[in-house]
């Protein structure tokens, strides 16, 4: 089944715009728009109305991506239940946070071994990137740091569990020593470490989002040193003594270098299995989400035993 220049029409209107169509789709803008013109005049009536930024959907334009969306969809559908025959899905997983992927080592060998004719393919990207896949069906499933899903229906949502964010503070600063224990209030955040350089995420995770809202409760802008989404990065530079940073509690290491504190109050952040609208889950594809939601209980076990 060849539903290629189906796609071309969606996902130009998708974009509404020809070029960012053809990068990606991996054509030529020539070709794309040879092709909308060829199918323009065999309907007789345009399906873009051409203004000087968009393309716009015409009332036909409408209709014909309505019905090319159901077509795709049949096809997706058709395609997984024949190769459900075999195990031999194809399953799309979005991935977030570190936690995420050590999830992944767990998980995969085990799922692989039951299902060898199975294939998964790892998108990794901020929650916002992951989330708009996911509203557009690019990805079937994903596994995200989130602080709000909100933008899901609830049966698309399983909440996997809930992660204590930690302050980590160079063991040498002079704050670790005037407050040896472990938990560090809002108000010494600024009145104590207001001077001192962040390391903070990029804006599109979770994290960034949390504690952007952290330092906007304070009246408070930090000097931030440095952005980077990379844990190592940030836990390397917090040990050498850069800065300061803002991590989850299951990436937390280098206790022999890094002070890490709860806040007071405490900031957490979640983590969902999220699942697009109209995914249809087969023996393979339901055996990954239950092996997904199995890790998240027994982490959520052994943190409670600690």
């Amino acid at each position: 089944m060849d539903t290629r220049h189906l796609l071309y029409i969606v996902t130009i209107a998708r974009k509404q715009n020809m070029t960012k169509a053809a990068e990606e789709l991996f054509v030529s803008q020539s070709s794309l728009s040879q092709y909308l013109g060829k199918l323009e005049q065999e309907l007789g009536v345009p399906l873009f109305e051409r203004t000087r930024n968009k393309l716009l959907l015409t009332p036909a334009g409408e209709r014909y991506v309505e019905a090319a969306h159901r077509i795709l969809e049949i096809e997706k559908e058709t395609y997984a239940e024949i190769q459900s025959l075999h195990n031999r899905s194809h399953i799309t997983l979005g991935l977030t946070s570190q936690l995420c992927l050590r999830m992944l080592t767990a998980v995969i060998p085990a799922f692989k071994k039951e299902f060898p004719e199975a294939t998964v393919e790892i998108t990794e990207a901020n929650v916002h990137v992951l989330a708009q896949q996911l509203l557009e069906e690019n990805i079937d499933c994903a596994v995200m740091a989130v602080h709000d899903t909100s933008v899901f229906a609830r049966e698309q949502v399983d909440v996997l569990g809930t992660e204590e964010i930690l302050l980590a503070v160079p063991k040498n600063h002079p704050y670790c020593k005037r407050n040896p224990g472990d938990v560090v209030t809002w108000k010494d955040i600024r009145q104590e470490l207001g001077k001192d350089s962040f390391l903070i995420c990029k804006k599109g995770s979770t994290l960034r989002e949390v504690t952007d809202q952290l330092f906007s409760s304070l009246h408070f802008d930090p000097s931030t040193i440095c952005e980077t989404n990379s844990i190592i990065t940030t836990r390397a530079m917090v040990a050498m003594g850069i800065g300061i940073t803002f991590i989850g509690k299951s990436c937390k290491q280098d206790e022999k270098k890094i002070h890490f504190y709860r806040m007071d109050p405490p900031l957490t952040r979640k983590f969902a299995l999220v699942r697009r609208k109209n995914w249809v889950m087969h023996t393979p594809e339901k055996r990954l989400c239950e092996e997904i939601q199995k890790y998240f209980q027994r982490k959520s076990t052994k943190a409670l035993m600690k």
